[in-house]
């Protein structure tokens, strides 16, 4: 497998009132393309700053993101929107769904923003569904939808620009047990026959523990299966 994306001594750093706050320490990581990255750690470990940098939702302090051999710091704005949109996809814990659209706007919604045909985006989007289990909720909006069929939507909005990897931050957990390991299946799936590369922050161990390598942090270090 080649790498997909790298981070080189990533450092991350807030400001407070109290003082400058260290979130991330030299970090050093490479995940390769069609694999599934679990990250575990307490509470305040710095994975879900780790996840927000890794996806270029925020700027490293210090430090490199390579992604799909392309140095994200020398990227403007614009033009890491433009990666997020077609080649990175999320899933937060929160749906964040649009409450106003169905289940179908809301997975069209992307390919829209990124310049694609209606048609053609809403057929994709209708298929994405039907994989995933929601053929007959199309027309739902999310308060009409179950907490696992939501999270189906977001996942389904997460690949429906055909991402080259897909970013989740604690995906499972508003879910019960069930409904949890129902949708980390989903993940697995999505990997096998699209070969979509995760990387998964939960402090689930028993579904990181599925994926094909974990990495443990603490204090914004990593301590182990960085690769």
């Amino acid at each position: 497998m080649s790498d997909l994306l790298s981070a080189v001594g990533v450092t991350k750093q807030f400001k407070t009132a109290a003082g400058e706050l260290q979130v991330l320490r030299e970090i050093n990581l490479t995940v390769r393309t069609a694999e599934m990255v679990g990250i575990i750690g307490a509470s305040g470990a710095g994975k879900s700053t780790l996840l927000h940098i890794l996806g270029a939702l925020d700027r490293p302090t210090s430090g490199r993101i390579i992604f799909n051999d392309r140095d994200l710091a020398g990227l403007d704005d614009q033009a890491l929107a433009g990666i997020r949109n077609t080649e990175i996809g999320f899933v937060f814990q929160f749906h964040h769904l649009l409450p106003e659209f169905t289940a179908l706007e809301n997975v069209v919604f992307p390919g829209l923003i990124g310049g694609r045909r209606f048609d053609d985006v809403q057929k994709e989007a209708e298929k994405l569904l039907g994989e995933l289990g929601l053929a007959k909720r199309l027309s739902h909006r999310p308060g009409e939808l179950s907490g696992g069929e939501q999270q189906r939507v977001a996942v389904a909005r997460a690949l429906i620009q055909n991402p080259r990897i897909v970013l989740a931050d604690e995906p499972t957990g508003n879910l019960d047990t069930a409904t949890g390991n129902d949708l980390f299946e989903l993940f697995i799936d999505q990997n096998k026959k699209r070969g979509v590369t995760f990387v998964i922050v939960t402090h689930n161990t028993a579904l990181s523990g599925r994926c094909h390598r974990v990495l443990e942090m603490a204090d914004g270090i990593i301590l182990s299966g960085s690769g």
